[in-house]
């Protein structure tokens, strides 16, 4: 069986109703609870786990090559969320709003964006008696809650 307690507004009680659903199903067998409120995950609170595990979650981001990078603006007009300018002859990265799909680098035509990891946030993963705790968290100030 799977339940999910979902909605987009706040103070409804969506985390009391799920918590104690948890706790009432743990007690004929094993259960896993998942708060992907990742904002302001707060079922720890209630149901206390102890975590064991911690697994960061990061995207891609462009990081260009100044020496490589001539200012085509292919890097720009490839970008679907305006995380890249160029200012000058030389190419501009917003990471801020860089969604990490990579086409900036696909289509630089000469090398000169590479990409390294940019972390968002973290999903920890405990117990509490017989549930199985998974919680995703961002970073303070990352805008980007989705892939976490």
């Amino acid at each position: 069986m799977k339940v999910a307690i979902a909605s987009g507004k706040g103070g409804t009680g969506k985390t009391t109703v799920a918590v104690n659903l948890a706790h009432v199903l743990a007690m004929d067998g094993p259960v896993q609870f998942v708060d992907c409120d990742v904002e302001e995950p707060n079922a720890h609170f209630f149901l206390k786990p102890s975590f064991n595990a911690e697994r960061e979650v990061s995207i891609q981001v462009p990081v260009v090559d100044r020496e490589l990078c001539t200012g085509c603006k292919e890097c720009v007009k490839a970008c679907a969320f305006n995380a890249l300018a160029v200012l000058g002859d030389k190419a501009l990265v917003f990471t801020e709003i860089c969604h990490g799909c990579g086409g900036c680098a696909r289509v630089c035509p000469t090398g000169a964006i590479q990409e390294e990891p940019n972390r968002l946030g973290a999903v920890s993963i405990g117990t509490a008696d017989n549930i199985t705790f998974v919680e995703g968290r961002i970073d303070v100030g990352t805008p980007l809650a989705v892939p976490v």
